[in-house]
């Protein structure tokens, strides 16, 4: 399968929704073994796809069910936690990338633990270009990039910062930055790449795409983009006093950059759409002892 093949798998008919699954009748008297727990996610964001079939898989260990809310925006993650419409997003960026959002809903939803440190955000291009290594170097070149900087989703923290802050802040107003999807944007990318033609993107890491992909990140002296921050299993608030034996598990989650690296890549190619599962516990077996034992609770 092609790389952009690969990318595209990540979307199918019907896979994104357009609004939230109603709210179980829980009572706010707390929960049990055998509840179904919904975890909100962009499926075109491959940290949230992943993430999401391996607490899902630790989950179902533990007695719960899982169902899967998929959504296209971020902001309606992070109002869906407020609503209390889902009960997890398992990869969330709140410190600086959706900080926008994480503010404006700060104080409706918890987060359970930080399980990846060191999250940033990037231009790159490819490697053969090595007359570009700095965003600085992106100056007055608009003209072999077709004046086009290739983003992803609109409401993205990415494109946020790359519009608000990199662009103007390196003076690259004579480029556009297009934004659809981050599966156009690895389409995109591929193609390029195929043809050895000159290209810029946004990307972010971890990612799978950067070991894929023959690109390399490019230097930002000004200091532009957020700083590294750390991804968060959040939930809605209050969930950690109904569950608390998934709160205790998924504060406990780290995952190494190399060991995330491998799990993204069997799920997303390795693997594919359709077997996350199969992917996830490929991995599990692998790495027997990486993730943190079950609660005690687990299953009663």
């Amino acid at each position: 399968m092609s790389l952009m093949r690969k990318s595209a798998a990540l979307f199918s008919a019907g896979v994104l929704a357009l609004g939230l699954v109603a709210c179980s009748e829980d009572g706010g008297d707390g929960g049990s073994a055998g509840d179904t727990i919904r975890m909100g996610y962009l499926p075109s964001w491959s940290d949230g796809l992943s993430m999401a079939h391996l607490m899902e898989n630790q989950l179902n260990e533990m007695g719960y069910e899982v169902e899967h809310v998929a959504l296209s925006d971020a902001a309606v993650v992070y109002q869906g936690l407020a609503n209390g419409d889902i009960d997890i997003y398992p990869s969330a960026w709140p410190e600086e990338t959706h900080i926008e959002y994480a503010e404006r809903y700060e104080d409706d939803y918890e987060s359970l633990g930080a399980w990846y440190d060191s999250a940033d955000l990037n231009l790159s291009v490819p490697e053969y270009m090595d007359d570009i290594n700095s965003v600085s170097d992106l100056q007055g070149q608009a003209d072999r990039f077709d004046g086009t900087i290739i983003g992803i989703e609109p409401g993205a923290g990415l494109t946020r910062a790359t519009q608000e802050d990199v662009m103007p802040g390196y003076g690259l107003d004579d480029y556009e930055l297009t934004t659809s999807s981050t599966t156009a944007m690895l389409a995109e990318l591929d193609t390029a790449i195929q043809n050895e033609n000159d290209i810029v993107v946004t990307l972010w890491t971890p990612f799978w795409a950067n070991n894929s992909f023959p690109v390399k990140a490019l230097e930002d002296p000004e200091g532009l983009f957020p700083e590294p921050e750390s991804l968060h299993i959040l939930a809605s608030e209050g969930f950690s006093e109904d569950y608390p034996d998934i709160a205790e598990f998924a504060g406990d989650v780290k995952i190494s950059d190399e060991k995330y690296s491998e799990l993204e890549d069997m799920v997303v190619n390795e693997y594919g759409e359709g077997r996350e599962a199969e992917a996830i516990q490929a991995w599990l077996d692998e790495n027997p002892d990486l993730l943190p034992a079950l609660p005690e609770t687990a299953g009663e």
